[in-house]
């Protein structure tokens, strides 16, 4: 049995979640960002536990195909920015997102607009920011690098896009230690 979690957003959810699988005595094969498929089909009592596990540590059971599929798009966008940012650069987004889904890009766009309320680009765009942030924080990166890392064109497109998203050039965002924001509220 496949069943789609919604806030999935990086490994360490995964292992979350894995353990909440064990908690609720659920058997299962495989965990991914966004979706655990089962080895039997669990027990109402076991769903009932696990959905409650599940809720108490901030992630639910998607029920519908609409809110699974949106969920999909948004956990691809996230791991190719954390994980593959030169895959994005390389690659259209709306080549990915058709291949990785099986769906036509202006369903996507659309289905994703409708239940978000912001275009695929401007959640793609907030994602990279906070990757920005996150590379900003650790400090280990100069701002060029972090321009060239992320596929921005050049430091002055980077720090026009932050400033426009954030309200803080990425200079004053590591002065004063602004905030981030979690991956799965971003929007």
């Amino acid at each position: 049995m496949k069943i789609l979690i919604k806030n999935m957003v990086c490994d360490r959810c995964i292992k979350v979640v894995g353990q909440l699988l064990d908690d609720a005595q659920i058997a299962y094969k495989n965990i991914r960002l966004g979706e655990v498929e089962t080895i039997n089909n669990p027990a109402e009592a076991q769903l009932n536990v696990f959905k409650e596990l599940l809720s108490d540590n901030g992630f639910e059971i998607l029920d519908d195909k609409r809110s699974a599929l949106v969920e999909s798009i948004k956990n691809i966008i996230i791991q190719l920015i954390q994980k593959n940012s030169e895959t994005l650069i390389t690659h259209k987004l709306s080549a990915l997102l058709e291949e990785a889904t099986g769906y036509d890009y202006h369903l996507l766009s659309t289905l994703f607009s409708s239940v978000e309320g912001v275009t695929i680009e401007r959640y793609t765009i907030l994602q990279r920011i906070e990757k920005v942030k996150e590379l900003l924080t650790y400090n280990e990166m100069n701002l060029s690098d972090i321009a060239y890392t992320m596929g921005y064109s050049s430091v002055a497109h980077l720090s026009a896009q932050f400033k426009k998203m954030s309200g803080f050039t990425p200079t004053e965002f590591k002065k004063t230690g602004g905030q981030r924001r979690t991956l799965d509220n971003i929007i």
